[in-house]
């Protein structure tokens, strides 16, 4: 989905053609390389984009001893459908991470729809975590798992309250408009 909504949001800036997209990610950071993107699967995004009525063929290039560049545009059914797929990254993230390409298209979308997302996804983690948490009083602990039951604790203690504490640092600045 991020893949999809980055091409969007390009073309929403400017017509464009899939190997530009890519040169573009790969520099002056390898961003292509970092997430794994290869051109056939920008190429497949752009084709199921097309299909899906979002972006549309606008001109095609034609230079000798060259493929053709079949250059891009976002249709109106496009532009309405990017702060949807924007929603629904925020919506399926499990993490900061996931929703690095919504936050850098926050422009699209209705910031309060997001902060309210990103609120009801931090209660629901609260809630699943408390719940969670109780766990550890039914676990049976004896001596060959004691060290096992108190590494893994520790280590999903730590994460949660990273990602709660990160979650809650991002709600705040984008209700300051500081993103």
């Amino acid at each position: 989905m991020s893949i999809q909504i980055f091409i969007l949001s390009k073309l929403m800036k400017e017509n464009n053609y899939p190997y530009k997209l890519k040169k573009q990610l790969s520099e002056p950071i390898p961003l292509d390389k970092l997430g794994g993107l290869t051109e056939s699967k920008l190429y497949y995004h752009f084709d199921s984009l097309a299909k899906q009525g979002l972006i549309e063929t606008v001109e095609i290039i034609k230079e000798e001893h060259r493929p053709d560049k079949q250059v891009f545009g976002i249709t109106a059914k496009g532009r309405e459908e990017l702060p949807e797929k924007i929603y629904k990254l925020f919506e399926h993230a499990d993490d900061i991470r996931d929703m690095v390409v919504g936050l850098t298209n926050i422009n699209y979308v209705d910031r309060g729809r997001v902060i309210e997302i990103l609120e009801l996804k931090l209660e629901s983690s609260k809630a699943r975590w408390e719940y969670i948490k109780d766990f550890k009083d039914v676990i049976e602990i004896d001596q060959d798992n004691e060290n096992l039951i108190t590494l893994l604790g520790d280590y999903f203690t730590s994460k949660v309250e990273h990602s709660t504490f990160w979650l809650e640092q991002l709600i705040e600045k984008l209700q300051e408009e500081e993103i």
